[in-house]
């Protein structure tokens, strides 16, 4: 028992001493690391005062001539001063606490602590950078310039070589660019005036200003010639050109205010003048953009005119074919309604199929006005003819649905007469057919005819006699008079039927018991079954006395109905 105690003893402090040992590696570790990210630090910190900075400050120092350069040089001074003297002091300041909490091992704040260096290192460094450039910008200043006023000299003998060859495409315009050609070769001087006086200020001003004037000027070249011959010759000729045809087509009767031609050629005029005010002054804007709309109105104008032109021939023949096509419209439905009376007594037909041609009416008496009234304003030339033709269309639309409800009504009735007239010729057939029936049974003397069979042909004749009632009645209900000649024609064909197949099992049961005859004397069964059939012949149960008769001869040979039908 005390071994088993000292183990475990042993065993506990093992473990504490193993425990110990590996928090004091893990501290040491994470000492180690961030004392290393302290000394990195410290290392960036020191690089924001570099050489390259003090060196381009001081070139420039050497260059300053002019008031602009010195006011510039200060303020690189202050913000530099500013980052050495504030800024990284207080970085280092704040890299000493970090050391200080590192080794008390507050890790968590040094953690903080060391985010913060971070940020302000990178944004010092990024301001640091920004002042390099804006140095760089005056000590790099002449040669970069240099080598961008000698290619921009280039570009300007090249607009001026281009403007010397087609000078007088340029009209008017080309007093005022002679002046801009001018005006930037007082730049180009100015320029080494300024780089002489070491005025790098101005220099980079100037730089920018004639890039600017010779893009200016590359735009002006490129679009005067085709602006001036828009505005000085184009656009004015489509104008005479519009007042010409728009004169003729008034005089010729075309109605034309709706364009509002006039209005729009003033409005077209004073934009021109507008236009070219402006371009004397080299302010182009959209000047391009905008003369080309005009042409395109133009366009429009013209084939407006050809429009109407074409227009008022159409117009003229459209209403010759809606006139021709409206009369005829009108007397089928004069005829029609003339005819409404007669028509309601002949046949049974609905108040809502009587309202229907009443409102077919009233609607053709308004296309009929609408018609009188467009003939009215084509002849008093009030209205332009695509808008009349419009109108006509529209009419035309209405009328073909009109005729669209009177051939669906026009059927309605021709209907109800089609169904008169087969009511009428299936009557005289079905009387035909019972009549055949009747000559039939008559011809073919029956011993006995079953009183079942006077029952079918008494309702046959009932149904036709049905059929007659309704063709007399005024008016006729179709309806029912097609259920009358459907129900008779059915009775009929049924008793037709029937007297074929009773006339042909009679005949078959008599020729079937004759057969049998012969085998009477010499088979009594034989005897027997002809003797029962011949009782139900006489019955007048022909099938019944027919399938005896088979029943009894199958005894003595087989298929006795197949001899007696070959």
């Amino acid at each position: 028992m005390d071994n088993l105690l000292l183990i475990i003893v042993v065993t506990l402090i093992m473990a504490g001493i193993l425990i110990f040992i590996t928090l004091f590696i893990t501290r040491k570790r994470a000492n180690n690391r961030y004392k290393r990210k302290i000394n990195d630090l410290d290392i960036e910190k020191n690089q924001l005062i570099n050489v390259q900075v003090l060196s381009e400050i001081t070139k420039v120092r050497d260059l300053v001539k002019t008031d602009n350069l010195k006011h510039k040089l200060d303020g690189w001074d202050k913000t530099f001063n500013t980052i050495k003297d504030d800024k990284v002091p207080e970085i280092t300041d704040k890299i000493s606490e970090v050391d200080f909490l590192i080794d008390k091992n507050d890790y968590k704040n040094a953690i903080r602590k060391i985010a913060d260096i971070e940020m302000e290192i990178d944004r010092l460094k990024r301001k640091t950078d920004k002042l390099i450039d804006e140095i760089k910008i005056i000590t790099n200043s002449e040669e970069r310039n240099r080598a961008l006023i000698t290619k921009f000299k280039v570009m300007y003998r090249e607009c001026q070589s281009k403007f010397e060859r087609s000078e007088e495409s340029y009209g008017e315009v080309a007093l005022p660019i002679k002046r801009e050609f001018e005006l930037l070769d007082d730049k180009f001087h100015a320029f080494e005036d300024a780089i002489d006086n070491n005025d790098y200020v101005l220099v980079e001003q100037l730089v920018i200003d004639i890039e600017d004037n010779i893009n200016k000027i590359k735009n002006i070249l490129e679009n005067v010639p085709s602006i001036v011959l828009m505005a000085n010759v184009l656009i004015p000729g489509k104008i005479e050109e519009a007042k010409v045809i728009y004169s003729r087509m008034q005089r010729d009767g075309y109605p034309l205010d709706y364009l509002n031609v006039e209005y729009n050629l003033d409005e077209i005029k004073n934009k021109i003048n507008v236009i070219l005010e402006n371009v004397m002054k080299l302010d182009l804007g959209d000047s391009e953009i905008e003369l080309k709309t005009m042409l395109d109105y133009f366009s429009s104008l013209f084939n407006d005119f050809d429009k109407e032109k074409e227009c008022k021939d159409s117009f003229k023949e459209g209403c010759k074919k809606f006139r021709y096509k409206l009369e005829k419209v009108n007397k089928v439905v004069y005829d029609v309604y003339i005819q409404i009376d007669d028509i309601k007594v002949t046949y049974d037909l609905t108040d809502e199929e009587i309202n229907k041609f009443s409102l077919l009416n009233k609607n053709l008496e308004v296309i009929n006005e609408d018609f009188k009234r467009l003939l009215e304003q084509g002849k008093s030339k009030t209205f332009a003819y695509s808008k009349l033709n419009e109108e006509l269309d529209g009419l035309g639309i209405k009328l073909s649905r009109l005729q669209d409800d009177l051939d669906y009504q026009l059927r309605s009735i021709t209907s109800m007469k089609d169904d008169e007239y087969r009511a009428k010729e299936q009557l005289k057939e079905i009387q035909d057919l019972l009549k055949k029936a009747k000559n039939k049974l008559k011809d073919y003397k029956l011993p006995v005819i079953p009183s079942s069979y006077y029952v079918e042909l008494k309702e046959a004749q009932d149904a036709i006699r049905e059929i007659v009632k309704e063709l007399d009645k005024k008016p006729i209900v179709i309806k029912i008079l097609n259920i009358r000649v459907d129900t008779a024609r059915d009775l009929v064909f049924k008793i037709y039927n029937k007297t074929n197949d009773m006339i042909k099992s009679s005949m078959l049961s008599e020729k079937m018991i004759i057969y049998g005859n012969r085998y009477r004397s010499t088979y009594p069964e034989v005897e027997q079954g002809l003797e029962d059939a011949t009782k139900m012949f006489y019955k007048g149960f022909y099938d019944k006395s027919l399938d005896i008769s088979i029943e009894a001869i199958k005894l003595i040979e087989e298929n006795p109905l197949e001899r007696i039908m070959h």
